[in-house]
């Protein structure tokens, strides 16, 4: 992180284009040409596996797997699994991801491809397929059982199916896996295209000179492959019931607090074989990206500890995690790991010393910025270079959504005063002036805010379940004005893209 970068954050499912939602071919292919001619060599996005509750990516159903969503259509025509007939989509917004009727016509669409595929024994992929299958089987395997239960069981929970199958049975799993043996293929074969999609994707960004950043959520799903095959590593009830869940307690934001849900982790367990399932998480996530934000990363300090039953995150308490042996291991297996420490909210110093101790940069938010005074850590003024500068991430508002309708009066006056504005069509150009010429070597900002999108683009609002996770750029958008835009930025503040050779 010694490069001085910019970049935006903007998950692949957002990107333009007919077929309802972005996806890994040729739409993503044409964003990272944006990139590079705008000067950036950062490309940051949301945890990229399949969506489970809420359709939100930080509720996935496998910490290993890809989202088949992402798939691209148009790349699968190339391939000869596809015909341009079958292509032809149904009029879906261009604004808004549509994930119920999305999600049925591409499953039917690679559905069609699967059929082809199997029609087609001596297809070129075969071999590359049965290697893919072959080696990745230590998770494949059961992620691909998991999806096909769903399907049997009209998405219900794990822990709702049959005892036999709940509780992994050796003769349940054995005879499910003959009796639907080509469901369960198709499960592997969606995963074989989506990495080869995706591996496709990397190759061309390093081509670039890009970085791309992914995402890792510090808890998984209870509905997911994980828990339900790797039970040991969770705190689960004989009856398959969470004993605690995670969640962060009441604050000035919400007087109930978060109750995320997710299964609290059996640290001891996963001590026993020296971290396995988090060194194979890791090393997943490497095969996806360049650098790893981690979400939530106060939790491998402590974990804000809420009982299974109760309804709200008011009753818990902080239990210590042992962070520092698990981060100890993964620098002896992973040494090429690079990580960002999501280090937002109550940070203590025992966090501070862990991200610090282990060389992780932190994060700093423009938005947040203007709580206080000029001695705000928040502030770009007070970036120190080992950091990643943001306008806001996407949790938040967008930064013309914050300036018109969460900040105050006295909030919307110190912005104008600080970043030296007059009218509101200049808020986003002086805020990147800040952020790209603070001292922070890193610095990103998401899509929604280089656009001057108002509320209305606003990805998540925490702590609710309802029309999250749906923006898209939509059809046009101002590709020339906003790679000048870019590119001045980068050459007043050294930002420009670094040589192919300094991936670093």
């Amino acid at each position: 992180m010694n490069t001085r970068r910019s970049g935006v954050l903007l998950h692949p499912l957002s990107l333009p284009g007919p077929a309802g939602c972005g996806d890994l071919g040729p739409g993503a292919h044409a964003f990272l040409r944006f990139l590079a001619d705008a000067g950036q060599s950062l490309w940051q996005m949301l945890p990229m596996g399949p969506t489970g509750y809420a359709d939100s990516p930080y509720q996935c159903l496998s910490s290993m797997a890809g989202n088949p969503l992402m798939i691209s259509l148009d790349l699968l025509m190339e391939d000869g699994l596809l015909t341009q007939d079958q292509l032809k989509a149904p009029a879906f917004s261009r604004k808004r991801l549509e994930y119920p009727r999305l999600g049925t016509w591409k499953e039917a669409a690679l559905e069609l491809a699967w059929q082809r595929f199997r029609a087609t024994p001596d297809h070129a992929l075969w071999d590359a397929f049965r290697a893919f299958y072959t080696a990745e089987g230590w998770w494949l395997h059961d992620f691909a059982l998991f999806m096909t239960l769903r399907e049997l069981h009209g998405q219900a929970c794990w822990n709702q199916w049959p005892a036999p199958l709940a509780h992994r049975q050796a003769s349940a799993l054995e005879d499910l896996n003959q009796l639907e043996h080509s469901r369960v293929l198709r499960h592997k074969f969606h995963q074989f295209l989506f990495f080869r999609q995706l591996e496709r994707l990397r190759a061309a960004a390093r081509e670039l000179g890009i970085l791309l950043v992914g995402d890792m959520p510090i808890f998984v799903a209870f509905d997911s492959a994980d828990v339900w095959a790797w039970r040991s590593y969770f705190r689960i009830t004989e009856e398959g019931q969470p004993e605690v869940v995670a969640g962060v307690p009441p604050d000035y934001f919400s007087e109930d607090g978060q109750r995320w849900g997710n299964p609290l982790y059996n640290w001891d367990a996963m001590r026993q074989d020296d971290w396995w399932w988090w060194r194979s998480r890791f090393h997943m996530l490497m095969r996806q990206c360049d650098v790893i934000r981690v979400d939530h990363f106060r939790g491998f300090e402590a974990c804000w500890e809420i009982p299974g039953t109760s309804p709200t995150a008011r009753v818990g308490q902080w239990v210590k995690t042992p962070g520092r042996e698990l981060f100890t291991a993964l620098q002896r297996h992973l040494p090429h790991l690079r990580l960002i420490a999501e280090d937002l909210g109550l940070i203590t110093p025992e966090v501070a010393s862990l991200r610090q101790d282990f060389n992780m940069p932190g994060m700093k938010i423009l938005q947040f910025a203007f709580f206080t005074d000029s001695r705000d850590p928040f502030l770009p003024h007070n970036y120190e270079q080992f950091c990643v500068g943001y306008t806001g991430t996407h949790d938040n508002n967008t930064l013309v959504g914050f300036y018109r309708q969460d900040a105050t009066q006295d909030q919307q006056a110190w912005m104008r005063r600080y970043l030296d504005f007059t009218t509101e069509e200049d808020l986003i150009p002086r805020s990147l002036e800040r952020l790209w010429g603070s001292s922070a070597n890193w610095v990103l900002a998401p899509m929604q805010d280089l656009l001057g999108l108002g509320a209305e683009a606003r990805v998540n609002t925490p702590g609710t379940t309802g029309g999250n996770w749906a923006w898209r750029m939509g059809g046009t958008w101002p590709k020339a004005a906003l790679e000048r835009q870019l590119q001045d930025l980068n050459t007043r503040f050294n930002r420009n893209l670094p040589p192919r050779d300094m991936l670093d």
